[in-house]
């Protein structure tokens, strides 16, 4: 009892000399019959609500590799709490490659030069600029921490700009030469094909040929931008620590104003089976990846079982000579030929079985037959999402699409063998990427023709997120919904303000990793967060990926045990009677359809 007198004796003296409230004193009497053990931990904690909010002390960056081998860049966040510096949390960004999988050994060389180059000026920022500028804020801040990174950023493209513009003396010597040189004669457009109309013999109509739409050049990536998303992403992962507070009801506070839900949906994975290698020897080239889609009443836990099992089928079967479908028809001739027995080639980089095919037809009796011998039914038991990857099947010379090996296709012929394929394959409920973004006209098209059947997902075209924040709308083609990736200089708040465009015009939001990922599992908390409809992640092999789907089902586990977890719904968007509706200029509610209804089997 003397020790614990001496101590409260000590306690309040010094408190009283550094003007501590009265209340401190009472709080000492108080505790005056603990035992000395007892009373430090009661007084540690008491007194640690009145200590200063943790600030960031230090930001570290580092070139780390992610889960290909590739360079990439590690954030690490050290923060002042009660006096001392401590390490809270570090962050591991992804890396995204725009380079084709058939692209010339020198350009893959130059891009793999880029890269390096870019994590280096990324791990500069980050130690250097960002280090001091970030200094002494608050990781919970997240809006303020955005704010000066975006504006950090916009300083950096201007530098850039000033840098590339040349001096005025060259400026005038380039205009003088060019003035001297003769301007080439401007290529007349192609003189319009002429049909003969039916029913007048001899007479002929001149049918205009609309130009196919150029390419839209690829959004520049300025050499560093990765320190940009790498610095917000460590920083949200900080503000979730010292709330303590998982780093998905994190971001839904972020997004919802501070107000926490009561309920979450998780979002139901698009897990790849199939990576159908685009140089791949095989006829097949519509199919960059083949995923499997569960139906929404199952948990994660038993989709995650249900897709493995179909998986190690499908593996059985590729390997078992003899048991693939061998036959299909040739409509042309009406004879039966022998298909190419597929090979498989292992896993790929997506985490995922490596193949090829000669037609859609199939891949799809593999996968049907798979599912047939494991007790399921395609269509009921499991969906398909097929991505087209169109953007990398187009031949601007012939301006048609390649869709099988020496064949090839307008963007108008492509929507109609949309519509025919998923007539055939109901199964089939989202199709990603279908058509380049260039191609608006045809997306508008397919939209009508399929939106209240499938899901009409643009990646490819969502891809520059910084003029999708910065025009305030989504300037994409019609589509269902958009697939996003956390690269380069995305920032947490960006996401936010995306997905919240996205809900507002109805589209779906898709959360996607890309091609180099790392063993970051952040992208699957803040999908949760965000309140996505999909996570695309690859497949169910390599660590990096695997760790983010095992995160997945932690996150299912805890939302069950606080009976926050609510049930996922699917609706398609029928596009049709939407623009009938407009059309009409009437005002009528939201056209969907039903939860995905078990598509009829031919």
């Amino acid at each position: 009892m003397e020790a614990a007198a001496r101590l409260r004796r000590e306690a309040a003296e010094y408190y009283r000399g550094h003007r501590v409230p009265e209340r401190m004193e009472e709080a000492l009497n108080a505790l005056f019959p603990l035992c000395p053990e007892d009373l430090y931990g009661e007084l540690a904690n008491y007194l640690s609500k009145f200590s200063k909010a943790p600030v960031i002390c230090k930001l570290v960056g580092r070139k780390v590799l992610d889960g290909v081998g590739q360079p990439t860049l590690e954030v690490e966040i050290y923060c002042t709490v009660k006096n001392y510096e401590k390490r809270i949390c570090s962050a591991v960004m992804a890396t995204h490659s725009q380079i084709p999988e058939d692209a010339l050994p020198e350009t893959i060389e130059a891009d793999e030069k880029e890269r390096n180059d870019s994590v280096d000026t990324a791990v500069e920022w980050v130690n250097d600029s960002l280090n001091t500028m970030l200094r002494d804020l608050e990781p919970t801040d997240q809006c303020q921490a955005d704010k000066m990174l975006g504006e950090y950023f916009a300083n950096k493209v201007e530098e850039k700009k000033e840098l590339e513009k040349p001096e005025e003396g060259e400026g005038e010597k380039g205009e003088e030469k060019a003035a001297k040189v003769a301007p080439a004669p401007a290529l007349s457009p192609p003189a319009p094909t002429s049909k003969p109309k039916k029913g007048e013999k001899g007479k002929k109509v001149l049918v205009e040929v609309k130009p196919l739409p150029p390419a839209e050049p690829a959004e520049p990536v300025l050499c560093g931008s990765l320190a940009i998303g790498g610095a917000s992403l460590a920083i949200a992962k900080a503000g979730a620590t010292i709330r303590r507070v998982p780093l998905y009801l994190h971001t839904a506070l972020l997004k919802h104003n501070q107000e926490s839900p009561k309920e979450m949906t998780l979002p139901l994975p698009m897990v790849t089976l199939f990576n159908c290698e685009k140089k791949s020897p095989t006829k097949l080239k519509l199919v960059k990846e083949v995923m499997l889609v569960p139906p929404a009443e199952l948990s994660i836990k038993q989709s995650i079982k249900r897709i493995l099992d179909i998986q190690k089928e499908m593996t059985r079967v590729l390997e078992s000579p003899g048991r693939t479908p061998g036959l299909q028809t040739d409509s042309k001739k009406g004879k039966a030929q022998k298909a190419a027995q597929p090979i498989l080639k292992g896993v790929s980089h997506l985490g995922c079985l490596t193949t090829g095919y000669d037609s859609l037809e199939q891949l799809l009796l593999l996968i049907q037959m798979a599912c047939t011998n494991i007790g399921l039914e395609l269509g009921t038991d499991m969906y398909l999402a097929i991505n087209c990857a169109a953007h990398e099947l187009m031949n601007y010379d012939k301006e048609k699409y390649e869709i099988l090996t020496g064949t090839f296709k307008s963007p108008d012929e492509m929507v109609a063998m949309y519509v025919e394929m998923i007539n055939k394959f109901p199964s089939i409920i989202a199709l990603i990427d279908p058509l380049r973004k260039e191609d608006r006209e045809q997306w508008s098209s397919i939209c009508c023709a399929l939106g209240s059947k499938c899901y009409l997902i643009a990646e490819d075209a969502a891809t520059q997120i910084s003029k999708l924040t910065t025009d305030q709308s989504t300037n994409i083609p019609m589509c269902s919904g958009v697939v996003l990736k956390y690269i380069n200089q995305t920032k947490v708040s960006d996401l936010i303000e995306l997905t919240g465009i996205l809900d507002g015009q109805r589209h779906i939001t898709i959360l996607g990793s890309p091609d180099g990922e790392s063993s970051d599992e952040s992208l699957v908390d803040l999908a949760v967060g965000l309140g996505a409809r999909f996570l695309k992640l690859g497949g169910l092999c390599r660590g990096e990926r695997v760790a983010k789907y095992n995160r997945l089902l932690a996150i299912e586990e805890e939302l069950a045990a606080k009976g926050a977890l609510r049930e996922a719904k699917l609706e398609f968007v029928d596009f049709a009677e939407e623009s009938r509706a407009d059309f009409a200029e009437e005002s009528q509610p939201e056209q969907v359809a039903d939860a995905l209804p078990a598509p009829e089997q031919d």
